[in-house]
């Protein structure tokens, strides 16, 4: 588990090129303002308020491709719910501090992940400047 990587994956790095060649900037790995530092969201767009994750499929327990280990399953299975419930927790937190928060799959296109963000954060651009 030390190992897996926590910033730039494979799918990261493909979404983040995409948003890039469309113009948007953004912070890598950082902590919404506002938030529990512990929980650092893979980009965060300010101005907009933002924050993008790409979930591995593995280990946020994808509906589509989640595959328990056979081998101590007992303890996988409270692994990775314990996980799911860290996700659910991040996203009510971020909500509360008045972020919009988007989960992308790591399996995701990342033309599909980059057209839902790029709206996103066109459309909540503006809304929350400061004076």
């Amino acid at each position: 588990m030390r190992r897996t990587g926590r910033k730039d994956t494979r799918p990261e790095l493909a979404l983040r090129r995409e948003l890039h060649r469309r113009g948007l900037r953004y912070l890598v790995d950082a902590t919404p303002p506002g938030t529990n530092r512990r929980r650092r969201a893979d980009l965060v767009f300010r101005g907009a308020r933002v924050a993008v994750f790409v979930d591995g499929c593995f280990w946020h327990s994808c509906p589509l491709h989640v595959h328990p280990p056979k081998a101590n399953a007992g303890w996988w299975r409270v692994k990775l719910a314990s996980i799911t419930a860290r996700d659910r927790d991040t996203d009510a937190a971020l909500a509360a501090a008045g972020w919009h928060v988007v989960r992308v799959w790591e399996h995701e296109r990342p033309v599909a992940a980059a057209d839902r963000v790029h709206g996103l954060v066109h459309a909540r651009r503006g809304r929350h400047r400061r004076p």
